[in-house]
């Protein structure tokens, strides 16, 4: 069957939320993009979205890693770098050379922000040591994001996506409990780096304006991986017990879980006593909320096994749409479980502007940071060919 395709574009139009006439929070800023991959490009995409100016500097001859990764568009472009690069310009230089070297430095002190994701060392070793660059320009702020972080044992360890899930405790905690330790979904680890790199970034620029003093931003992704652990470490630091992955059930509430329907899975969350008796009413079971065995969140907890039995005993006599339908109006939270193809159809998805068409037809992410006053639309232009915008930066940032 062919899905239709949502019209992302008058959606967004017609919503005053996602005005693209509102100012922008962060206009004005200058950023130096020195990142490659997907942990960097995502924080300085998120700069980009706030309305700052991001030129992306590239690897002269062959751009970033990104522009030969799959998928590809019909034009050949990649849809990997597009992803993360949206917004941006872009201009190739080559740091052994002393003329693209010397401009790069010219544009660095006329910047706000630089941003950087090479192993710890690197930028010291091109002559642009972080330190350094805030000493000889008080007010810039160099965020660097790496695997391990800029000092510690490990802080000279390559570092991907899949080895800091794998050391982290996150791809232990994910997956089966009869099954193996598994990798979650998406480069979750590369993300919440870049995430949590424009949180420090947005910090220190309100304290610049306090202060008027920039700073160095370090950022690691197992520190950042680590701090979405707060469930896990519940156990391993507040009960000094080893935790163990539960597939998809909450270790301290119940049910909370996924369920079978007649056709597909449906989460269904009930955080408290009060949750569990409208679904037990709305499944047309009441008796089961005074059953001696289930009438308390911490007796679910420890009959789980006996809880799930009953409840996909009824789910599994109904398609999961039904059922959501049905929950959905007695006040139960509960969700199908989709996939994105179908979840950035969805009509929520589609007025929030999470997805949005651009000038050229292209198709990429929307902003998911909303304002009341400022631009929540984001950024409106695709991500830049390779070297772009060379001859503008360089006859802007001449001597």
């Amino acid at each position: 069957m062919v899905k239709s395709e949502p019209d992302y574009s008058t959606a967004a139009a017609q919503n005053a939320h996602l005005s693209r006439q509102r100012p922008y929070p962060l206009a004005g800023l200058l950023v130096i993009d020195l990142t490659h991959v997907l942990s960097g490009p995502t924080c300085t995409r998120m700069l980009a979205d706030g309305g700052a100016r991001v030129i992306h500097v590239e690897r002269k001859g062959s751009g970033d890693d990104t522009r030969s990764m799959g998928p590809y568009l019909t034009d050949g472009s990649s849809e990997y770098f597009r992803i993360a690069n949206a917004g941006k310009e872009s201009i190739a230089l080559d740091f052994k050379d002393a003329a693209d070297f010397d401009l790069l430095k010219r544009m660095i002190a006329r910047a706000d922000i630089v941003v950087e994701n090479f192993r710890p060392g690197v930028m010291k070793r091109l002559g642009l040591d972080p330190e350094e660059l805030v000493k000889q320009n008080p007010r810039l702020i160099v965020a660097s994001i790496s695997g391990f972080g800029q000092y510690g044992p490990m802080s000279q360890q390559a570092a991907y996506d899949t080895i800091v899930q794998a050391i982290s405790g996150i791809m232990d905690a994910t997956g089966a409990s009869d099954g193996p330790a598994t990798r979650v979904g998406t480069s979750v680890s590369d993300i919440v780096a870049g995430m949590l790199g424009y949180a420090a970034i947005t910090t220190a620029l309100y304290a610049r304006e306090k202060t008027g003093k920039g700073t160095t931003v370090d950022v690691a992704m197992l520190d950042a991986t680590m701090s979405l652990m707060s469930q896990d470490l519940m156990t391993s630091l507040g009960l000094n017990q080893v935790p163990h992955r539960i597939g998809n059930r909450h270790p301290y509430m119940y049910p909370f879980d996924t369920f079978a329907c007649q056709d597909q899975p449906l989460a269904i969350c009930c955080g408290n006593d009060h949750l569990w008796s409208l679904l037990v009413n709305a499944l047309n079971h009441p008796e089961w909320q005074d059953d001696v065995q289930m009438k308390t969140n911490d007796l679910r907890v420890a009959n789980w096994q006996l809880v799930k039995a009953h409840l996909e005993s009824v789910l599994q006599t109904k398609p999961a749409a039904v059922w959501e339908q049905l929950l959905t109006s007695a006040g139960v939270p509960n969700g199908v479980v989709m996939n994105i193809d179908d979840t950035r159809r969805l009509p929520q998805v589609v007025a929030r502007g999470m997805v949005k068409t651009l000038p050229d037809g292209n198709k990429v992410m929307g902003n998911p940071l909303k304002y009341g006053t400022w631009n929540s639309y984001g950024l409106q232009t695709d991500a830049p060919k390779y070297n772009e915008n060379e001859n503008q930066i360089r006859t802007e940032f001449k001597e």
